[in-house]
């Protein structure tokens, strides 16, 4: 199984190398990588050299279109989920764009800890129709709450690769359960099933042997294909979609 994981997390490095492209901009390189937004366009990032490192920023686009999409981040409960969200993977708002700063040693960390905090906003708060109240992140915290499921928010664990990964919700052991890791996907797809997988098999070999790992998925707005689902059981997390979530409650109250 060792053998099997190494080669698993070498071909997802080997295709994150294959796949993104560098152009030259001014005095910024402007680095596109294989994750798609919410609109499945490449996600693209920008780096320049800046007192003998690097600043990395995603130059304002994900607030900027979610914004222009009629999400309106300004309500008290979404700027702390912004915050949360953001402080979880080290990254900082400056002006609207999404930043961080990067040494040679580092660089590898904070460029996977921006797109991933890109990722994770994108998600966060994207609504299927402007009218919609709610977030789904928010609903699942509401669901735990409701039945008094006990979790810590946005934990981060470092994987063996030396990369570190923010899951939405940690449970921790009990005498019946072992720990639990949930992440929310609001928006199922292959890209976004292939990176929670990655999440996984690069943390769980520093976790507990016997932690459990779930993807909660939202099937409210969309249809979650096949595809998906056998991506998650081939690497052992368990899908959940959300219409079927009282299944699983017994389980994580324990």
């Amino acid at each position: 199984m060792i053998a099997e994981t190494n080669q698993l997390l070498d071909n997802y490095l080997s295709w994150l190398k294959d796949t993104t492209t560098l152009r030259q901009v001014e005095e910024w390189v402007e680095i596109t990588t294989p994750y798609l937004d919410r609109h499945n366009d490449y996600l693209q990032i920008y780096m320049k050299s800046q007192n003998d490192g690097y600043v990395l920023t995603d130059d304002g686009y994900i607030l900027g279109d979610l914004e222009h999409s009629g999400c309106n981040l300004d309500t008290p409960k979404r700027n702390a989920l912004l915050t949360m969200t953001l402080n979880g993977f080290g990254v900082q708002l400056n002006q609207g764009k999404l930043t961080v700063h990067a040494s040679r040693e580092n660089f590898a960390q904070k460029k996977h800890s921006l797109i991933q905090a890109m990722l994770a906003v994108n998600d966060l708060f994207y609504l299927a129709m402007p009218t919609v109240a709610s977030v789904f992140f928010e609903d699942v915290v509401t669901w735990l709450d409701l039945h008094d499921i006990r979790y810590t928010p946005k934990a981060k664990f470092t994987g063996r690769s030396g990369l570190d990964h923010l899951f939405d919700f940690v449970i921790p052991k009990s005498r019946s359960q072992p720990e639990r890791i949930l992440q929310t996907i609001n928006r199922p797809a292959r890209d976004t099933a292939q990176t929670v997988v990655f999440s996984w098999i690069d943390t769980k070999e520093v976790r507990s042997p016997d932690s459990k790992a779930f993807a909660i998925l939202n099937d409210m707005e969309y249809e979650i294909s096949g595809e998906v689902l056998d991506i998650f059981r081939n690497y052992e997390v368990t899908p959940v979609s959300w219409s079927t979530r009282d299944i699983i409650v017994e389980e994580l109250a324990a």
